[in-house]
């Protein structure tokens, strides 16, 4: 009996090697100009993380017990840098340059064609660029893109071999679902997406701004064309907006800093009832903070016409635009109060 037992135990220890030693993958790489403070190269995904020390020279290496086959997160000192997919026993080694790590990376080894394949079709994906500008075109145009675009995603399969065949036909399917999507959708947003480019184009560099008559906090309403003679840096918020607020004490720095520059600060509320509880409510919990927080500039509130809002297409506050003197756009997304590179954008605009 007890000569069974340990045969059973001896049994189940050798099948447990087994299996662990199946889950084993070698993963090692060599990164070229690696920043000395990156010193952690990890790979992760919502159930798994692995880090590997990275050597003086670039280097690292170690092996790692698989727990589930798939897509793996790159990161050097926690900022991600690319991916990849893994399988059991792969016998992998990536190079690449920290400079352009991802546009470098190439894997040699067991499994590699796999890995360097995803990485190719991800991107050719890239070079589609924004799809929306395909559906400008006209239909017979448009089909003849699509089927570009399946020949392009095909011809990057067949620079690879001995890829994981299961891998394989779900990344088939997702890139002709891809297509099927922009298929079924053209007759839709065709003209949906003409109207939307033409009204981006008219707020682009150079065309006149869209024009707004608002309350403002002081007494009666001001116009945009009252500020024609100075460049006008507008912010677009709201009171229960906390990006909005957080940009506060940077924007009371510019005004303070350009007081006598030829420039107007306008703040322009967008509150509402929606978020207030009506529109007397939104009216004052505007007045409140603009007396509160002892706010600076024109402080102007929008009320019940967003046609200016809608005009420059905004969907999310805070926003900022800065026009010249003749009331025509210089950006229609300008950069926030606390970026650096607003000081810049006024210097390359002549205040």
């Amino acid at each position: 009996m007890k000569k069974i037992t340990l045969i059973l135990i001896l049994t189940i220890a050798f099948l447990s090697c087994k299996n662990n030693n199946e889950n084993l993958l070698s993963f090692s790489g060599e990164i070229k100009n690696i920043n000395p403070t990156d010193t952690l190269f990890s790979l992760a995904n919502k159930e798994f993380k692995k880090d590997f020390k990275i050597q003086k020279d670039g280097t690292f290496k170690d092996t790692l017990n698989l727990k589930k086959e798939g897509y793996y997160t790159l990161f050097i000192n926690g900022r991600s840098s690319g991916f990849v997919y893994l399988k059991s026993n792969f016998n992998l080694k990536l190079t690449a340059d920290s400079n352009s790590f991802f546009q470098t990376m190439d894997f040699t080894g067991n499994g590699s064609n796999t890995a360097n394949y995803l990485i190719a079709q991800y991107k050719y994906g890239r070079t589609i660029g924004d799809t929306r500008k395909m559906f400008v075109l006209e239909k017979e145009e448009f089909t003849e893109k699509l089927t570009a675009i399946k020949l392009g995603f095909d011809s990057v399969k067949k620079l690879y071999t001995d890829i994981d065949t299961s891998l394989v036909r779900t990344n088939d399917k997702e890139n002709l679902d891809f297509i099927n999507l922009l298929k079924n959708n053209y007759d839709t947003q065709h003209a949906a997406i003409i109207e939307q480019l033409r009204t981006t184009e008219a707020i682009s560099k150079g065309k006149p701004s869209p024009t707004f008559n608002y309350l403002n906090f002081k007494g009666g309403k001001t116009s945009l064309d009252s500020f024609k003679g100075s460049y006008v840096y507008i912010d677009i918020w709201a009171t229960w907006c906390k990006p909005c607020l957080a940009q506060i004490p940077a924007l009371k720095g510019l005004e303070e800093k350009y007081k006598n520059k030829k420039i107007k600060f306008v703040s322009i509320s967008i509150d509402d009832e929606s978020t207030a509880g009506s529109w007397d409510n939104a009216l004052s919990k505007w007045k409140n903070m603009v007396e509160s927080k002892s706010l600076t500039g024109v402080q102007l509130y929008a009320g019940q016409d967003i046609q200016f809002m809608q005009d420059y297409q905004v969907v999310g506050i805070p926003r900022f635009l800065l026009l010249d003197p003749k009331g025509n756009i210089i950006s229609s997304n300008a950069p926030r109060p606390s970026d650096p590179s607003l000081e810049d954008l006024f210097k390359e605009s002549g205040i």
